[in-house]
């Protein structure tokens, strides 16, 4: 007797290949998006699904989920190759630093009952003043 893990396994993996054809995936988009799922399987469900379709004159339906992008050319011989995250690091300035405390200015430390030292510094106005001639900025 088979065993279920893997005969639940390979049904899963002849609906992907059906699913891919009604789809309208070619084999190797269906291989490349399900890769751990067994090829074989695939093509089975994906073959299947093809010749149902054209006996009963099924049209397929375009997936939604767009196609991934092509892997990039392998590099040539003598050409340096630099990791992908190498580039983001070398060409992005680093995120800062979240707050550590979300405590707001004014309320009051739990703990101690005393105001935080960065609330009791004089704060700007966000009025503006008036200079010596009489005129706002």
């Amino acid at each position: 007797m088979a065993d279920p893990k893997q005969v639940k396994k390979e049904a899963d993996a002849k609906a992907i290949g059906g699913a891919c054809r009604y789809g309208m995936r070619s084999l190797e988009d269906c291989y490349t998006l399900n890769d751990k799922a067994s090829k074989s399987a695939i093509f089975i469900g994906w073959k299947d699904m093809d010749q149902y379709m054209r006996e009963n004159k099924v049209e397929g339906i375009e997936a939604k989920i767009p196609r991934p992008p092509p892997p990039p050319p392998p590099p040539k011989p003598g050409e340096e190759t630099v990791v992908e995250e190498e580039k983001a690091s070398a060409t992005e300035a680093p995120a800062p630093a979240p707050a550590k405390t979300p405590e707001k200015a004014g309320e009051k430390v739990a703990a101690t009952g005393k105001e935080k030292a960065s609330d009791t510094k004089a704060k700007p106005s966000a009025k503006p003043k008036a200079t010596a001639a009489g005129g706002e900025h």
